[in-house]
């Protein structure tokens, strides 16, 4: 879909990067949102987002992100996709301990070095037989959609994904294997890389994570099966970032904690009729 001044559009975006004063940041993103929606995290560790709003809005938003607060996210990417649900009512500015919670004390993914492939060459990667191609995410999200070949962590929550990581290690090595990590937008696979690294273990991350790929790779259902869950009103994306028609419903069906996760999403839908 082409850009449309009229039309809302989401903005994903993240980076790890030294926050001195995360409630002044707090502060300046509430001034600066007046006609965004959507929810951001904070911590001394950087910043992770997830907006909506009009074209010319949106625009002026992310380029206030990366202008100002001292150049702290300059460079930082932002992965947009096309709206036809609103994906969020209220904006909310949250500081947290970590932007991302991997379930490991100690983990510092700022500046540190990373093996961060751009689509294409994630996908000459994932054709490799010494490559385990390891999908970053909560089960029910690989249930939804993955790429072709990959590893299932079977895990309910990223906090659990260490555990998974460190049982397999053992194996990885003695098959002589890379391991090609991917997620939504890339912030869990940058988090958990940091931590990998420490171990001896050779990983590699899509950059920008499957919205990045869906955005550059036109025929990326080659290797792309099914939808890729967002975390908002919209549910689901196809490998064209089109939204889907798939309900909640079918999103949480054989879940253990099928009805607390439906019961949460349907109120924050609810949230969003005017």
């Amino acid at each position: 879909m082409a850009p449309d001044s009229d039309s809302l559009w989401h903005s994903s975006f993240y980076k790890f990067a030294p926050l001195s004063d995360p409630k002044a940041v707090a502060v300046r993103l509430k001034e600066l949102s007046s006609e965004i929606t959507g929810s951001i995290l904070l911590a001394a560790e950087g910043i992770n987002g997830m907006v909506a709003a009009r074209l010319e809005a949106l625009d002026a938003f992310e380029k206030a992100l990366l202008e100002e607060f001292e150049g702290v996210f300059s460079g930082m990417q932002f992965k947009r996709s096309a709206c036809l649900t609103r994906p969020f009512k209220h904006m909310r500015v949250r500081i947290k301990r970590e932007i991302v919670a991997l379930g490991v004390t100690g983990v510092n993914a700022i500046n540190r070095p990373r093996q961060a492939l751009q689509p294409q060459e994630w996908r000459a990667l994932m054709a490799r037989d010494d490559v385990v191609v390891l999908d970053n995410r909560n089960s029910f999200e690989f249930k939804l959609g993955r790429f072709r070949g990959a590893v299932d962590p079977g895990v309910l929550h990223f906090r659990d994904f260490p555990r998974y990581i460190e049982e397999h290690v053992p194996q990885w090595r003695a098959q002589g294997k890379k391991v090609a990590m991917y997620c939504t937008g890339g912030i869990r696979c940058e988090k958990t890389s940091a931590w990998m690294l420490d171990m001896g273990v050779e990983v590699f991350e899509l950059q920008g994570g499957i919205l990045n790929y869906f955005k550059e790779i036109p025929d990326a259902a080659k290797e792309w099966q099914g939808e890729c869950f967002v975390f908002d009103n919209r549910i689901a994306l196809d490998s064209k970032l089109q939204e889907t028609q798939t309900p909640i419903e079918e999103v949480y069906k054989n879940e253990p904690d099928r009805e607390w996760r439906i019961n949460r999403a349907l109120r924050l839908a609810a949230a969003n009729d005017d």
